[in-house]
């Protein structure tokens, strides 16, 4: 779900409340939706960020990413009746995944994670280039009888994730045995704060949204407390990887105005049956028609690592573009995620070519995940 979205310079890049902390370790910065975020540190790097969350438990900074809430008498019904999930599916205290969507084209304006906090009170955690827009929307369509507001700088939001993240936060007095997709109010470090069980790299996680005041000290409480464990700070690099692995869609490049949800095989995220969400009319057509591409897991046959915006071949034939692509760790092969054209009538387990700087690498069709996920 995390947006890479570069900025020009002359841009005024936010920085999270624990920037301090991320420069002490060493920190390598770069742009990601308007805020300069660690992308990975010193004494590791991505690979050992990455088998970190793999094996052992990470935690990520990802404050970038937006919040935002709606308040009001009607305020589930409301938001329901815009995005694209069913938030009937759900009740109080759990966590969906919806698509914020164009109403005229049902092109992907954000993907985003709701929380669901009770009938009048929606939280909504979207991606971090996209906030300002989602909430316009929001706005837009909103009675005057509801309260959509802007907090994307008033929260931060730390991910702890790995096999053992709820070793770690147990340690500390955490609530860790709720559901996946679930969240509970706790108290660290003199904060209260919210722990979902939520995450984006695949393996048993919480993310834990705190007022940006105290985000401070629950970042050094969790460092104190995972110094037996070797706990290590991660950055979006290894993020990347590791959702990349899991074949979770990154909105700018799998997801975006000009990729829908069906065209990105996300129709899982669409409550068909619903009555009105935004775009529900050119998605059930796009869904009758059948999309004229799809997306698609890919598999390096030999060392080539596939990358964004390189062009896939069928023979002689273009048949589609890499949106995602990058080194697995994990599978110690390239992978990647590619939009390809229905009409080439491909299958799993066919052989593509990757133009890869004039050369042309062959690549294996496979349904992610690359990687088996251990989320529950």
């Amino acid at each position: 779900m995390t947006d890479v979205t570069s900025d020009s310079a002359a841009t005024r890049l936010r920085r999270s409340p624990l920037h301090e902390r991320h420069t002490a370790l060493g920190a390598k910065f770069a742009p990601f939706g308007g805020w300069e975020m660690p992308l990975e540190y010193a004494g590791g790097g991505v690979l050992k960020e990455h088998t970190a969350v793999r094996t052992g438990v990470g935690v990520f900074d990802v404050s970038h990413l937006g919040k935002a809430r709606v308040v009001g008498v009607g305020a589930a019904d409301f938001v329901n009746a815009c995005l694209s999930n069913d938030l009937g599916r759900i009740g109080p205290g759990q966590a969906q995944y919806t698509l914020c969507c164009d109403d005229a084209t049902g092109g992907v304006v954000d993907d985003i994670i709701v929380y669901l906090h009770a009938e009048d009170h929606v939280f909504l955690i979207p991606n971090a280039a996209n906030t300002a827009e989602v909430v316009r929307r929001l706005r837009a369509a909103a009675p005057e009888s509801l309260a959509v507001t802007d907090e994307h700088e008033a929260y931060a939001v730390l991910a702890v994730q790995g096999p053992r993240s709820a070793e770690l936060l147990g340690a500390l007095g955490l609530p860790t045995d709720h559901a996946y997709m679930s969240f509970r109010a706790a108290t660290l470090a003199g904060a209260e704060l919210t722990v979902c069980r939520t995450g984006y790299t695949g393996e048993l996680g919480y993310e834990l949204v705190v007022p940006a005041a105290h985000a401070v000290a629950v970042w050094d409480a969790l460092v104190a407390a995972g110094a037996a464990d070797e706990l290590r700070a991660c950055g979006l690099a290894a993020r990347d990887t590791l959702r990349t692995e899991m074949g979770y869609p990154l909105h700018g490049q799998d997801l975006s105005l000009e990729i829908t949800p069906v065209q990105a095989r996300s129709g899982w995220a669409v409550g068909w049956d619903k009555p009105a969400f935004w775009g529900r009319d050119a998605l059930r057509a796009e869904k009758a028609s059948g999309p004229r591409r799809t997306l698609r897991g890919l598999e390096a046959v030999d060392r080539a690592i596939p990358r964004p915006g390189m062009q896939v071949y069928a023979g002689d034939t273009l048949v589609g573009t890499v949106t995602s692509g990058t080194f697995s760790p994990t599978r110690k092969q390239g992978i990647a995620l590619a939009l390809l054209d229905a009409a080439a009538g491909l299958s799993d387990g066919d052989t593509v070519e990757v133009d890869i700087r004039g050369r042309r690498a062959p690549m294996r069709l496979a349904r992610p995940p690359f990687v088996t996920p251990s989320v529950r």
